[in-house]
């Protein structure tokens, strides 16, 4: 007779689902603290080398980092904890005894697969929360090469605008409405091709028509001459908008302003290739956590004494692992414009779950 039941029973589920969260945690744990080590090594000289910098600054790197490496490697933690569940209950034979009690492999999955579903809700709701403003100021901390940032909201660092045929970067952006300005700010004034002036200002203003200019020092290239003024009219013809819209991050921006901002652009008439992609994989990159059980399975089944589960376990891996290079090529692809969007987000998640399912099919069922 047919087990037609979604789940084995409810003492299973329980067990199964409770092998899949300790050891995907476990995994979770010792990947950020491994990776948030060797990332401290690397940016702790830098941090330090700013002068009044000490080990309250390095405590808070590390308290900011470390929300952007748990949403960046959960998935990794989901797929090579449920491949530790499953490689431990075909060694114990648990497995041979839930398909001789009429237990499905999609039956073993069922319970895994609602919790990594409820672990891929959980992801999102805390990249909302903590990791787009934890990556926002880490990101304005590190182009400001850790010295102290304004306590100001709104802020965008390294940005670039074309304009005409001159290039404009501001290394700082803040501020909310009459209090907007820009800071750092550098004109590479060019004609033919060829660099005319090179106008640096240590603080930008909007004015009608244009910003004014404080604090600039004038390089004129054909006269080799260098000048100072302390206040002076330019940027005609380009406004806070453009600056503001010139560079949307969708890692350092929530889902609903990031499709604000996209609706912004879009209205602006600019490029929103990249923007877009980023807005749906802020869902696609957290529902990636319900799809690693499945490519996973695979070490779930075969016979243990046939010395073969090693051989699935790395099958699974590789699986998983070939998903997220396929992820990370299509938004790659997406963001230059080659895939749209939709596709570039979804296309590599209902391709592996296709795949996933077939060999689950193919092999088990």
């Amino acid at each position: 007779m047919i087990n037609l039941r979604l789940f084995p029973s409810r003492q299973l589920a329980l067990y199964t689902v409770k092998l899949f969260i300790t050891r995907s945690v476990a995994v979770l744990i010792g990947l950020v603290l491994v990776l948030m080590m060797l990332d401290l090594l690397g940016e702790s000289g830098k941090i330090l080398a700013v002068p009044g910098n000490g080990d309250p600054e390095l405590w808070r790197y590390v308290s900011l980092r470390i929300p952007v490496l748990i949403t960046t490697f959960l998935p990794f933690s989901v797929l090579l904890g449920t491949l530790i569940a499953f490689v431990g209950l075909n060694q114990s034979s648990e497995v041979v005894a839930m398909k001789a009690a009429g237990v499905s492999a999609h039956q073993m999955l069922a319970p895994i697969f609602f919790a990594s579903l409820g672990i891929a809700a959980a992801l999102f709701v805390f990249n909302e929360q903590v990791t787009v403003n934890s990556a926002r100021v880490v990101r304005a901390w590190s182009d400001n090469d850790y010295k102290p940032i304004p306590p100001e909201r709104g802020i965008l660092t390294n940005v670039w605008v074309l304009k005409g045929g001159d290039l404009v970067r501001a290394r700082h952006i803040g501020g909310r409405g009459s209090g907007f300005h820009a800071e750092g700010v550098t004109i590479y004034e060019r004609s033919d091709g060829a660099l005319k002036r090179i106008i640096d200002a240590q603080k930008a203003v909007p004015a009608r028509d244009g910003w004014v200019l404080q604090g600039v020092t004038i390089y004129d290239s054909s006269m080799n001459v260098v000048s100072k003024v302390d206040r002076q009219f330019g940027l005609q013809g380009v406004t806070p908008q453009q600056l503001t819209l010139s560079r949307v991050d969708p890692d350092t921006t929530n889902f609903f302003e990031l499709r604000r901002k996209v609706e912004e652009m879009r209205d602006a008439g600019l490029l929103t290739a990249e923007a877009e992609a980023g807005l749906w994989h802020k869902i696609a990159g957290p529902l990636s956590c319900a799809l690693m059980p499945l490519l996973a399975a695979i070490a779930a089944f075969g016979l243990a004494r046939s010395g073969q589960v090693l051989l699935r376990a790395v099958t699974g891996m590789a699986l998983g692992f070939a998903y997220f290079v396929a992820d990370n090529f299509s938004i790659a692809m997406g963001n230059v414009g080659a895939y749209p969007p939709l596709i570039a987000a979804w296309a590599p998640f209902f391709l592996f779950l296709l795949v996933g399912e077939t060999v689950l099919i193919r092999t088990e069922e």
